[in-house]
């Protein structure tokens, strides 16, 4: 068989043809689909070292591009080493297309080396698995296997290829196209019923989730809002559906909402949820949801009734969906409405306080100066203003950076790309999300903000960041351990020691050791200097990773309110830190 009838270029040239346009994972030891991947003129790849890094940072890529992106693995630790990245990735519903090996018929049941049940173990996690065992089923396998990534409710799917079948010539490559992304309605007797609740609802409130990305839904969630004059929160994985400085909108739900924000989630009676799957954090704190009115609207139907029983479920594409509500208003559109124009003074006055109470300066809401000392809503708000509300954002789920999913703690516009964990907010995500993110667009500022901890789980991910001049900044908030475990340790009066580290950091070292810059700053003065230097380092496609000391006292306040127990603990933004 010649090199260029090999089945792994068929394998490279039918992803392209389907949309791909990167590949990420470790060569192998015979040349596979990396090694035809290289050739191709419309696929970039993206070596690591690290198999979990991969997976992430394919859900980075994907994140920013909207388009699927392909992991390439082999049969057994290769391919459970990404598993937990793959975990993130179904939880995300983040469009992924791995590609692996399998063993030669064989060995199989007869000790095979690195012989894995793969299907078995990734079943939970993928939309759909399929073992590639006739040459002829190639071609359709891979489209199939795009087009289940990206339609319905987008996700993980698995093409394992038989050592036979990479062994054998390759069949006639399919005709060239790309697979597209369907789109659907709700059933008009639905969308009737929904009109019917939103146009006489006293307070209606949209959630906008992570299904509103892929769907391209921004700008039919920002008419319907308009046209109901309808308070929007966003989850973490939705935000930047919506410009968060927008007049309607009005932060993150749940364990992330900002009070006094937290009002309006009590009072709204009809709640309309865009491409949400209502995920435990989206409901935290939110004692009130199961008595509201609900309207859910998503692209799988096995979404509805998962959290909550919905009223009316409206299946579909969340920008088809939001359009037809939108022009099934536009003729008594209730914004006109007294009761209209109350709801958008009541959502001004919360917006108001929300800036007053929470877009801090200095320690304790003074006037910040170069000698003040560094509190994380302070860190957060000089970076977001060295990298503008534009840039891509990428945040992991630790005790102290989570004060970054607090608007307006931190804020970003509809032209943000943001990317956060699933619910399953695996510790190491942030830093090779943002390698993948930082490719799929070199001409945004992409920053990171993370903990200690987390950052060292995924130095791996450096020298890919090197080798590729990926530019990331990466703001780390560190508390010398684990905050989270050491958090809740405290609150129930635990031993914390474990959740302290002893040894010293090599982080930094890791950094310079791949041409990148890094600081450690304690005032304002030295972060604002540090993120300057920081801009240039990127610019030239360098790592700059800024450190700032945090108290463990210094903890969100959604993160505050849930272990207090009472709206009221929330507090002022600088409370935990006084």
């Amino acid at each position: 068989m010649t090199t260029e009838n090999h089945p792994w270029n068929l394998v490279a040239t039918t992803l392209a043809d389907a949309g791909c346009d990167s590949v990420f994972g470790l060569p192998s030891d015979e040349p596979g689909l990396m090694d035809a991947a290289t050739g191709h003129p419309r696929l970039r790849v993206v070596g690591v070292r690290d198999q979990r890094v991969g997976a992430c940072a394919a859900i980075g890529h994907a994140a920013v591009t909207g388009r699927p992106a392909v992991l390439a693995v082999n049969s057994g630790p290769s391919f459970t080493n990404a598993l937990t990245g793959l975990l993130e990735a179904s939880s995300l519903g983040a469009p992924v297309v791995v590609v692996t090996t399998r063993v030669p018929v064989a060995g199989i049941g007869r000790g095979g080396f690195q012989h894995t049940d793969q299907a078995a173990m990734i079943g939970p996690l993928a939309k759909w698995t399929c073992l590639v065992e006739n040459p002829s089923q190639l071609t359709w396998a891979l489209r199939r296997a795009v087009h289940l990534a990206v339609n319905g409710s987008p996700g993980v799917v698995l093409v394992e290829i038989a050592d036979e079948v990479l062994r054998a010539p390759a069949p006639e490559a399919a005709p060239a196209r790309p697979v597209r992304r369907t789109r659907a309605g709700a059933a008009a007797e639905d969308v009737d019923r929904a009109v019917a609740l939103l146009a006489g609802a006293r307070l209606p409130l949209v959630v906008a989730g992570g299904g509103c990305k892929p769907a391209a839904a921004g700008a039919a969630v920002r008419r319907l809002a308009e046209t109901l004059a309808a308070p929007v929160f966003t989850t973490a994985a939705g935000r930047g559906t919506l410009d968060e400085e927008h007049p309607l909108a009005c932060g993150l739900v749940g364990l992330y909402a900002t009070p006094p924000a937290d009002t309006l989630l009590a009072g709204a009676d009809v709640v309309l949820v865009v491409g949400s799957r209502l995920e435990e954090t989206a409901r935290m704190g939110w004692d009130s949801l199961p008595d509201k009115r609900l309207i859910h609207v998503d692209i799988d139907p096995g979404v509805f009734l998962t959290a909550l029983e919905p009223e009316v479920a409206l299946l579909g594409d969340a920008a088809v969906v939001a359009d037809r509500l939108a022009d099934a208003l536009a003729a008594a559109p209730p914004a006109a409405t007294q009761d209209g124009a109350r709801r958008r003074a009541e959502v001004a006055a919360v917006r108001a306080a929300l800036h007053a109470r929470h877009a801090t300066t200095g320690a304790a809401g003074a006037p910040g100066g170069p000698d003040t000392p560094l509190t994380v809503p302070a860190a957060l708000r000089l970076l977001q203003e060295s990298v503008t509300r534009e840039a891509t954002l990428v945040q992991e789920n630790g005790l102290h950076d989570m004060w970054g999913y607090h608007y307006p703690v931190l804020s970003v516009s509809d032209r943000a790309r943001v990317i956060t964990p699933g619910e399953q907010t695996m510790v190491g995500f942030g830093l090779p999300a943002a390698l993948g993110a930082a490719l799929a667009d070199p001409t945004r500022r992409t920053v990171l903000v993370c903990g200690d901890g987390a950052f060292e789980m995924s130095l791996a991910a450096l020298p890919t960041a090197a080798e590729h001049e990926a530019g990331i900044t990466a703001l780390v908030l560190d508390n010398g351990g684990y905050g989270w475990p050491r958090f809740v340790r405290g609150d129930e009066g635990a031993p914390d020691e474990l959740t302290r580290f002893t040894a010293p950091s090599h982080a930094e070292a890791a950094v310079r050791a791949g041409g990148g810059w890094t600081a450690r700053c304690a005032t304002e003065g030295e972060l604002a200097a540090a993120l300057e230097t920081a801009a240039k380092v990127t610019a030239g496609g360098r790592t700059a990773v800024i450190t700032v000391p945090v108290r463990d006292d210094d903890v969100p306040v959604g993160v505050r309110a849930l272990f207090d127990g009472s709206p009221a603990a929330h507090g002022d933004v600088q409370g935990a830190a006084a």
